[in-house]
């Protein structure tokens, strides 16, 4: 997000953002935000102040550090100690701070005399103005004097009344500043969807207003997860049976082998999951599996691997036989990936800290199959992780489609004749995706595309946008109701 000391009335036609700190350059971001547990309630706590306290402490973390918003979360909830109630306040309130932050900066500016403010005083007003103008079922004055005691909190004591003042003057003007939304101008649809502009600018150039408007209904992807059982231990019958004695809520998922769950807490800590019973994984990500159709005794390389899921999966498929060669750049990243496949009893698999984008002669045309999921702007998972409308450039974008040509052009060599190259993303911008690829076949005629494996149900087949001469497969949020992805297949000519 925008580390800038301004709140601007004339902003409502852009979105602060600044260069990414992703996980591509290794940075990561220790530690619980909030208290140990114990800690986070005071005696004397206005009703609501411990949840919102965690909050605001999030916030900063993402806009003044960097730090993800899933990650933090994570963290601060872990030791937090708060009920489940609370729990759910915080990761609303985080979420959609987040979110609709560019509408929120605007409708301060326009109560706000001098849009000057200090950091800390931004954030406690940007938290405070999305109980205010974003959820029904606050009071205003909760939001307002849990608002003015986090002044306190963060050292400026001095500017409590400022704050109460501010937000105060947003409650009067409040059903002025309410956006219309059967008013699809653009100025009204950035301020909605909260998106930077050059984005805007590209989805509605590449899917029209209607993907926008769903973008800015902060409708999500189905709550809950995706889970599948471990083909080497599990059939489906085994892991159903095990279902049956949680208190989840679960049904069959539309893919092969897949189960969508709701209603289970810290699932990541279930034992069935601690024991390898069970993995949690991704549509997109299964899908990416399912197209490269890894059989028994392959050599597969997974160029861009952590956290480890897809490998894994390939490696059930092939029924523990062959290799996966699993690489990723960074090692705390590989250790991930050591981790999912100890936990599954893989022996298979093998993790290693590479560069892919580094030539490896020794394995020109040694791979059955490679896969690259490449790093990429993330927008197909936009409205899950909110916090990348302030990160997306549209540098940053230039510099990855460089990157992914550049991977694309190396780990290629890899691929025996007859064998296949699967190539995905978690985008849903055609620069990334099928524009890439059909760059990368007019300098490759020895890869012809692939039709996708019939093992993929037809409802994402009809969901989904088929793009170019069958370029692969883009899911898109608003038709399919799962992360933006796309994927592709194309396949070595047998006599290049």
């Amino acid at each position: 997000m925008t580390n800038s000391s301004k709140f601007s009335k004339s902003s409502a036609g852009s979105a602060p953002h600044k260069p990414s700190g992703s996980s591509q350059n290794g940075k990561r971001f220790h530690g619980p935000v909030g208290n140990r547990k114990g800690m986070v309630q005071k005696s004397d706590d206005l009703p609501g102040l411990p949840a919102r306290r965690i909050a605001l402490r999030i916030l900063r973390q993402v806009t003044e550090e960097g730090a993800w918003a899933s990650l933090s979360l994570d963290a601060a909830l872990a030791d937090s100690g708060l009920s489940a109630v609370d729990r759910r306040l915080v990761s609303r309130l985080v979420y959609d701070t987040l979110d609709r932050m560019t509408y929120l900066d605007w409708a301060l500016a326009q109560v706000m005399a001098k849009p000057d403010t200090d950091i800390r005083l931004r954030n406690i007003l940007r938290l405070g103005a999305c109980q205010i103008l974003l959820e029904d079922r606050i009071p205003e004055s909760a939001a307002t004097n849990t608002s003015v005691q986090l002044c306190s909190e963060a050292g400026i004591e001095g500017l409590k009344g400022v704050c109460n003042g501010i937000l105060r003057n947003l409650i009067r003007r409040k059903e002025l500043l309410l956006l219309d939304r059967n008013d699809h101008s653009d100025s009204n649809l950035l301020l909605l969807s909260g998106l930077p502009s050059w984005l805007y600018d590209r989805l509605k150039k590449e899917y029209g207003k209607e993907a926008i408007l769903s973008l800015a209904s902060g409708h999500r992807q189905e709550e809950g997860w995706m889970i599948r059982p471990n083909l080497l231990n599990m059939t489906d019958s085994d892991l159903e049976e095990r279902l049956k004695h949680k208190v989840w809520h679960w049904e069959k998922g539309k893919l092969p082998h897949t189960y969508h769950i709701t209603g289970a807490m810290n699932i990541g800590q279930d034992a069935d999951f601690l024991s390898g019973h069970f993995s949690i994984q991704t549509v997109g990500s299964i899908m990416t599996c399912l197209t490269m159709g890894p059989r028994r005794g392959e050599t597969i390389l997974d160029c861009c691997a952590a956290p480890g899921g897809k490998s894994c999966l390939m490696a059930e498929m092939m029924g523990g036989t062959g290799r996966v060669q699993a690489w990723d750049l960074y090692e705390h990243r590989t250790s991930l990936i050591a981790a999912q496949v100890r936990r599954l009893g893989l022996e298979n698999v093998r993790p290693m800290t590479r560069d892919a984008t580094k030539p490896r002669p020794d394995l020109t045309a040694g791979m059955d199959g490679v896969l690259i999921d490449a790093p990429c702007t993330g927008t197909g998972m936009i409205m899950e992780k909110p916090d990348l409308k302030g990160r997306l450039t549209e540098n940053g974008l230039s510099d990855l489609c460089t990157l992914q040509q550049e991977l694309l052009e190396t780990v290629s060599g890899y691929v025996r004749p007859g064998g296949r190259l699967v190539y995905s993303t978690c985008s849903v911008l055609k620069e990334e995706n099928s524009r890439q690829v059909a760059s990368f076949l007019k300098r490759h005629p020895e890869f012809e595309p692939a039709p996708l494996p019939e093992s993929i149900p037809e409802f994402y087949r009809k969901a989904a946008m088929q793009d170019g001469e069958d370029l692969g497969l883009q899911l898109l949020p608003w038709t399919t109701h799962t992360e933006g992805f796309y994927l592709c297949r194309l396949n070595r000519k047998s006599d290049s």
